[in-house]
C-alpha cells in the first residue's frame, strides 16, 4: 500500500507525458518479472525432463546388468567368511599363506636397508631380517586378538590387521644415521681421494631402538583421544601429504640408488672396497649405474607389471615376490648372486640371538615423536579400510573401540618391538586386498598368517636367501613398492573436495617437503653460526636439523600448523553451487537463445515469440 501511495503522489506532480512514461516503465518491470518467472518454470521443466532421461538410462543399465548376471550365473562367487564364521582348515591355511606372502617384501626391505646404511656384516643383517619377521608375527597376533581392558577400552582391532616395519621409520632413521656419522657418534674412514667411507655402526641401530622405545608412549596416549579429535587435527590433507612424501623420499634415498647398484658409498665411486658396486668383493662388481645393473632391476620391475596384466588373482597379490623371484633366477644364472650369506646363516634362529646396545640419541627424540603421530594417523586409515573389507561397521561405538584398540596396540607394539630388536611397526594396508580377493575376513586366516611369519623368521636360511638378493633386484622391486606408497598418498588427497584454503595449505606444506626432497642438504648448515653451544643446545639444533631434513616431517608439521591456523571457508558444496550459478549467469544468452531450449515444450510460433521476448529482456538488462 505504501508503494501504491507513493506512485499516486508522484503521478500528481507529473504531466501527462511523465505519467505515460511511468506507466510504460511499470509495464516493462512487470513484463520482466513475468519473464523471470517463465525462465524459472522452463528451468524446472528441463530439470524434470533430464531427471526422467537419467532414470530411463539407469533402468536400461540395470536391465543389461541383470541380463549379464543371468548369463554368468554359472560362475557363482565363493561365500564370504566373516570374522567369526566357521572356516575350513585348508582354506584358513591357504588364506593365511597368501597374507604372509603379500606382506613379505615389505617386511624384509627395511632391515636390509638399515643394514646397508650402517654397513653391517651379513650375519647381523640376516638376524635383523629374522627378527623383523618374528616380531611382526607376534605383534600381529596382539592386533588380531582384540583383548578387553578396562572402562570399555580394548587392545587390538579384532580384524586381520597385520603389522610390519614402518616405512616412516625407515625414512626418519636414514636422516638420524646421517646425523650420527656427522657428529662423530659413528665413525668414518677417509680415503686417499678424500672420500669418507662409513664404518660399521651397530650402536647407531641400538640408539634408534632405544629412542623409539621411550617415544612409543606418545602413541599409547593418542589411543585414548577420541578419533574425531584426531581427525580434526590430522585431516586427510595432512595424512595424504605425509604418506606421499614418505614414498617419494624412499624412492630417492633407497629404491633408485639400489637399482643402480647400491645405496652405500659406491655411488660416489671412491677408492678402496667401495670403488665398485656393491663392493669390490662381490662376484661381479661393476660401477654404479652400469647397464647390467639397470637391466637386472628393470627385469624385476617389468615382471611385476606383467604379473598384474596376465597373472591370476593369487599372483597379483604376491606380484612383488614374483618380481624378486624372476630377478633372482636371472641374477643367479648370470653369476650376480653371492651365496655366502646363505651358507653363513644359521639353520634355526630366534629373537635375541644377536643383541644391540640400547641407548637414546637425544636429537632423534622429536623426530621419533613425529613418526609415532604419523603411525597413529596411518593406523586409523588402515583400520577403516580393513573394517570396510571385513563388512563390519565403520561408524559407531564399536568402530571407535576398534580404532582405539588398534592405535593402542600400535603404541605398545612400538615399545615391544624395540625390545625385540625391531624398529617401530605399523598396520599394513596391502592385506586388505587379500581380504577382498579371498572373500575371507576370518581371524583364523590372520592367525595362520602370523604363524607363517614366525616360521619364516625362525628358519634362518630363509633370511640368508633374502639377504643374497642383488641390490639391482631389490632396487627395481622397492622402487615400485615405494611408488605405490606415493600413489596411496595421492589417492588420499584426490578424494578430498579441494577448496582454495586446502590448496593453500597443501602448497605451503609441499614447499618444504619437495624442497627437502630435491635439495636434501639445504638445512644441514643452519646452526653453524652458533658459537660453542652446550651439549643440550647442540642436541636441540641436531633435532631440528633432522626434522627439517626429513621431507615428510617438515611438510607434515607445516600442514598441521597451517590447517589449525587458517580459518575455515564456506564448504565445498556452497562453493560448487556458487560456481554453477556464476557460470550460468555468464552463459545466459547462450542458454535462452538456443532454439532447442524452447522446442522441448512449445510450438514453433510460440518459440519465435519467446525468443524475441528474451532477446528484448537481455538487451534491456544490458542498458
Amino acid at each position: 500500500m505504501k508503494f501504491l501511495s507513493r506512485i499516486t503522489g508522484l503521478s500528481r506532480s507529473f504531466d501527462k507525458h511523465s505519467i505515460g512514461l511511468l506507466l510504460v516503465l511499470m509495464g516493462i518491470w512487470l513484463h520482466l518479472t513475468s519473464l523471470r518467472v517463465l525462465a524459472l518454470l522452463i528451468s524446472i521443466l528441463s530439470k524434470a525432463k533430464l531427471r526422467r532421461n537419467l532414470q530411463a538410462e539407469l533402468l536400461s543399465k540395470n536391465v543389461l546388468h541383470s541380463q549379464s548376471a543371468n548369463a554368468k550365473a554359472s560362475r557363482k562367487q565363493p561365500p564370504f567368511y566373516s570374522l567369526d564364521a566357521d572356516l575350513p582348515l585348508a582354506l584358513a591355511i591357504s588364506s593365511g599363506l597368501q597374507h604372509a606372502l603379500a606382506m613379505l617384501a615389505g617386511l624384509i626391505t627395511p632391515p636390509i636397508i638399515f643394514a646397508s646404511s650402517l654397513n653391517l656384516d651379513s650375519t647381523t643383517s640376516a638376524y635383523m631380517i629374522s627378527a623383523s619377521l618374528i616380531g611382526c608375527g607376534i605383534l600381529s597376533l596382539v592386533q588380531i586378538s582384540r583383548t578387553p581392558l578396562f572402562y570399555g577400552y580394548y587392545l587390538g582391532t579384532g580384524l586381520i590387521s597385520v603389522v610390519g616395519t614402518s616405512f616412516a621409520t625407515l625414512s626418519t632413521a636414514s636422516a638420524i644415521f646421517d646425523a650420527m656419522y656427522q657428529d662423530g657418534t659413528c665413525t668414518s674412514t677417509v680415503g686417499s681421494d678424500g672420500t669418507a667411507v662409513r664404518n660399521a655402526c651397530p650402536d647407531a641401530y641400538g640408539k634408534v631402538l632405544g629412542t623409539s622405545l621411550i617415544c612409543s608412549f606418545l602413541e599409547m596416549l593418542l589411543a585414548f583421544i577420541p578419533p574425531r579429535v584426531l581427525k580434526r587435527i590430522f585431516p586427510p590433507l595432512v595424512t595424504g601429504t605425509v604418506v606421499l612424501l614418505i614414498g617419494a623420499s624412499l624412492i630417492g634415498s633407497s629404491g633408485v640408488p639400489n637399482w643402480g647398484g647400491g645405496s652405500n658409498n659406491c655411488q660416489t665411486a671412491p677408492t678402496g672396497i667401495y670403488a665398485l658396486c656393491p663392493t669390490t668383493l662381490a662376484p661381479k662388481p661393476l660401477p654404479w649405474g652400469s647397464p647390467e645393473f639397470i637391466g637386472l632391476g628393470f627385469l624385476s620391475f617389468i615382471s611385476i607389471v606383467l604379473t598384474e596384466m596376465f597373472g591370476s588373482p593369487f599372483l597379483k597379490n604376491i606380484s612383488i615376490i614374483v618380481g624378486l623371484a624372476v630377478g633372482c633366477i636371472v641374477a643367479g644364472a648370470t653369476g650376480y648372486i653371492d651365496g655366502s650369506s646363505i651358507s653363513n646363516a644359521p639353520p634355526i634362529t630366534f629373537l635375541w640371538v644377536h643383541t644391540f646396545k640400547i641407548g637414546v640419541y637425544p636429537p632423534a627424540i622429536l623426530p621419533m615423536l613425529a613418526v609415532y603421530v604419523s603411525l597413529a594417523m596411518e593406523a586409523i586409515g588402515d583400520i577403516t579400510a580393513s573394517a570396510e573389507c571385513s563388512r563390519v561397521d565403520v561408524r559407531g561405538i564399536e568402530f571407535d573401540s576398534r580404532v582405539q584398540g588398534g592405535v593402542l596396540s600400535d603404541g605398545i607394539g612400538g615399545f615391544l618391538s624395540a625390545l625385540f630388536t625391531v624398529t617401530p611397526l605399523s598396520i599394513f594396508a596391502q592385506n586388505n586386498g587379500v581380504i577382498a580377493m579371498t572373500r575371507c575376513a576370518n581371524r583364523s586366516a590372520g592367525r595362520w598368517c602370523c604363524a607363517f611369519l614366525i616360521l619364516f623368521g625362525v628358519l634362518g636360511k630363509i633370511s640368508g636367501v633374502f639377504l643374497a638378493i642383488p641390490n639391482p633386484v631389490i632396487g627395481g622391486v622397492t622402487t615400485f613398492l615405494f611408488a605405490s606408497v606415493v600413489v596411496s598418498g595421492i589417492r588420499v588427497l584426490a578424494l578430498m573436495q579441494f577448496t582454495r584454503r586446502d590448496r593453500f595449505v597443501l602448497a605451503a606444506a609441499m614447499s618444504f617437503g619437495i624442497g627437502d626432497l630435491l635439495v636434501p642438504k639445504i638445512f644441514t648448515e643452519l646452526f653453524n653460526g652458533v658459537n660453542n653451544p652446550n651439549s643440550g643446545l647442540q642436541g636441540l639444533f641436531n633435532s631440528i636439523t633432522i626434522i627439517l631434513s626429513t621431507p615428510f616431517l617438515a611438510a607434515g608439521i607445516v600442514a598441521v600448523i597451517m590447517n589449525l591456523v587458517l580459518p575455515q571457508e564456506k564448504d565445498a558444496e556452497e562453493e560448487k553451487e556458487s560456481d554453477v550459478e556464476s557460470s550460468i549467469g555468464e552463459r545466459k544468452e547462450e542458454l535462452f537463445l538456443r532454439p532447442q531450449f524452447f522446442t522441448l515444450y512449445f510450438t514453433a510460433g510460440q518459440c519465435l515469440k519467446l525468443r524475441l521476448i528474451c532477446f528484448i529482456f537481455l538487451s534491456l538488462q544490458e542498458i
